[in-house]
């Protein structure tokens, strides 16, 4: 590797690694603020840094960086008849599969460095690049906004995923504590269930794009359409699944605090406990990841592509503007990242709205209900794809179809900034209320009606 080689990959590492990490401490801070907001509390605002006369809070931003520090300084109990070996080894098997992930998953579409500026005789310009191919000038290499962009894509995601089962088993395993055995079990049983409905249902996405590495998936939906409308049944089949792998509400029976204590992390403490605590939230980031990247477009806009904006119906160009390549890659970035975000914001909202599962129930939803729905979902994809190879009508016709759908996501997201940007600008208008208790609210109403006792 060259000396740019290496800068671009700690850069790319620096980057990636993070926003996983500062993203993963903001969650525990939304999930308390999100919660209280849901429920009509207060939410987080208990910690406070002095300074003088004044006192910052920041919004409960402080909570997050309490929690960090007290896991160093709380005391790192261990079982007495736990296995001292397996019960240090178990956090770091379910943190470092986690960190790895993020390795393969593409931030932004391949910069082209001789593309980015350039010094002619005027000064500095900087130039656009053509749409599709590779261009490579002067001996300079494309870079991949990858850390590592391997062909084998999606599969090394599966095989590094499937390695947090090991994690939990082992610590509950290690713990000599029945309950931590329970949870494991649990957990075991879980994620072994789900894994399968993950699988089968990007299958389907894998033939639709024809290829299993991550970039190319993005590129597909650029030129055509996002998974999201290529394969919806596909989108929510791997979005439930991945909730139920993360082990967070309604699928956190593993730790469910009312039957297992906390399940099988019950005897760790400190920063043992912090990192089994912090995987958690670096899940939810890394599956949403996961799912902007397959079906959300990852740092795709509609009607942006490599070289600029080209609004298409068909075979009608509407508008071309290029953009030059070095605004285009950070506009990539900005949007991947953006994404995700907001997807790890609905995975809290998910969080806070649904109850807790059954044990039964959770395992009869993955057995009966989105297993044979993601073999289902893997026949008609089949099918469909036949009929599309057999007839050019039907494919011209699908093309336009890619294109409007692009159109009513560039709207919808159009209307959701402006709701934003009115909502954020408009003036607060503040009132007063004073609320009393339920019963007298009900009378203030004019009462409640009892029905007739029955005998």
């Amino acid at each position: 590797m060259t000396l740019a080689q290496w800068i671009w990959t700690i850069v790319k590492l620096a980057v990636m690694i993070g926003f996983l990490i500062n993203v993963a401490a903001l969650l525990t801070w939304l999930d308390r603020r999100q919660s209280a907001m849901m429920q009509d509390r207060v939410g987080p605002n208990r910690a406070v840094l002095k300074i003088g006369k004044f006192e910052l809070r920041v919004a409960g931003l402080l909570h997050t960086a309490a929690d960090g520090l007290k896991f160093f300084f709380k005391e790192d109990f261990v079982p007495p008849k736990a296995d001292k070996l397996l019960f240090g080894l178990a956090p770091i098997l379910s943190m470092m599969p986690v960190l790895a992930l993020v390795a393969v998953i593409p931030m932004g579409d391949t910069v082209f460095p001789q593309y980015l500026v350039r010094s002619t005789d005027h000064g500095y310009v900087f130039p656009a690049i053509e749409r599709m191919g590779q261009m490579v000038a002067r001996g300079v290499a494309p870079v991949d906004l990858a850390v590592a962009p391997l062909s084998s894509g999606i599969l090394f995601i599966f095989a590094l995923a499937g390695q947090g089962i090991v994690g939990a088993a082992i610590a509950g395993w290690s713990s000599d504590n029945k309950f931590s055995l329970m949870g494991a079990l649990r957990a075991a049983s879980q994620m072994v269930s789900y894994e399968v409905t993950i699988g089968l249902s990007l299958i389907g996405a894998f033939m639709l794009y024809g290829t299993v590495r991550l970039e190319e998936m993005v590129r597909w939906q650029g030129e055509n359409c996002w998974g999201l409308f290529a394969q919806p049944a596909a989108f929510f089949l791997f979005f439930a699944s991945a909730v139920a792998e993360s082990k967070r509400i309604p699928f956190d029976l593993p730790e469910a605090e009312s039957e297992l204590v906390s399940g099988y992390f019950t005897e760790y403490s400190g920063m043992k406990f912090g990192m089994f605590y912090f995987a958690e939230y670096m899940e939810v980031v890394t599956s949403s990841m996961l799912l902007v990247t397959i079906f959300l477009g990852g740092w795709q806009l509609p009607f942006f592509h490599r070289d600029g904006i080209t609004i298409a119906i068909g075979d009608w160009t509407l508008v071309h503007q290029a953009i030059p390549h070095i605004w285009m890659s950070i506009i990539g970035v900005v949007v991947f990242f953006g994404k995700v975000l907001a997807t790890c914001v609905f995975q809290a909202f998910v969080r806070w709205s649904l109850p807790r599962f059954r044990y039964d129930q959770l395992m009869k939803l993955g057995w009966r209900v989105l297993l044979p729905l993601s073999l289902g979902n893997l026949f008609l994809t089949g099918v469909i794809l036949l009929v599309i190879d057999g007839s050019p009508e039907v494919s011209s016709t699908l093309k336009v179809a890619a294109d409007i759908s692009q159109l009513v996501v560039a709207l919808v997201i159009t209307l959701f900034v402006l709701r934003g940007l009115v909502g954020f600008f408009a003036p607060k208008r503040r009132s007063l209320w004073i609320v009393g208790t339920s019963a007298e609210m009900a009378n203030a109403r004019g009462g409640t009606v009892t029905g007739p006792m029955q005998l």
